[in-house]
């Protein structure tokens, strides 16, 4: 049976159920996904960025970035099956690939997306257990973090927040992103969101003016450290600048599970 599937961009993919499936995946947040689902025999090609789990992706092979994909390394492992996503790689790659294998293209940019994916790969792969048990408890732990109505205070007070992905030149997370919505439901009101742009590049100048609340820094894709804070304190002196856990800002597979306790940690520290 090959079943006609429909990816989150709307396209048809023939995907075939019938045999044993190699499936190459070009996005780390989806490769710990397949293994999480128990796919870990099938998965036969993952990126250099797919860091988790790190005892089984060892083995694996590399096929590129993920915006930089080894074409001819692809075709070599034969796939019966490549997710991607619409945000992380390139269209004109992925657009190569599709020629002559079956892709399916994730795209994410809230929490309802990120489970409509989960149980899409599930679907595909054999393992619709596994997945509907994985978005129910990923649902589950979510419940308290539902984003507050617009005006309401409540227990969790909205602070103003910049989340920065990058260092030279300063990028942030803007509006339709999936950051976005995990800012938002821990109760922040991102201070760039009617920027244009996923991740627009701000000036210190703007930095200085928004004078957000809060300013996260995260661990990826621009690995922020301790020394990076006191370049911003000097632009936000009254900020509270925060070192973050940048998988579990932006990472829309099975990491999910361990978000919101993160989240609920970093907005009690927040409290007055």
């Amino acid at each position: 049976m090959s079943p006609l599937l429909i990816d989150q961009l709307g396209r048809s993919t023939l995907i075939n159920l019938n045999s044993q499936q190699r499936i190459i995946s070009l996005v780390p947040s989806q490769t710990e996904l397949l293994f999480d689902l128990g796919l870990d025999e099938e998965v036969v090609g993952i990126t250099k960025f797919c860091i988790h789990p790190k005892e089984k992706i060892a083995q694996k092979e590399k096929i590129g970035g993920t915006k930089n994909l080894n074409i001819e390394k692809i075709r070599s492992l034969n796939p019966t099956l490549i997710i991607a996503n619409k945000e992380e790689n390139e269209k004109e790659q992925i657009e190569e690939l599709a020629k002559d294998f079956p892709v399916w293209i994730s795209d994410v940019i809230d929490l309802q997306s990120a489970l409509e994916m989960i149980a899409a790969v599930g679907k595909m792969t054999g393992k619709e257990k596994e997945a509907k048990t994985l978005t129910q408890n990923i649902s589950e732990n979510f419940s308290p973090l539902a984003p507050l109505p617009a005006g309401r205070q409540g227990l969790r007070l909205k602070k103003s927040v910049a989340y920065f992905i990058w260092q030279n030149p300063l990028m942030v997370a803007g509006n339709a992103t999936f950051i976005n919505d995990m800012l938002q439901r821990c109760g922040f009101q991102n201070c760039f969101q009617n920027l244009n742009g996923h991740y627009p590049e701000i000036s210190a100048a703007q930095l200085q003016q928004a004078n957000p609340q809060v300013i996260l820094l995260s661990s990826e894709p621009f690995p922020f450290q301790e020394k990076h804070v006191e370049a911003f304190s000097k632009i936000c002196p009254e900020a509270k600048i925060i070192l973050v856990n940048g998988e579990l800002f932006s990472w829309y597979g099975s990491r999910l599970l361990h978000a919101p306790s993160y989240f609920q940690k970093l907005t009690a520290s927040l409290q007055p």
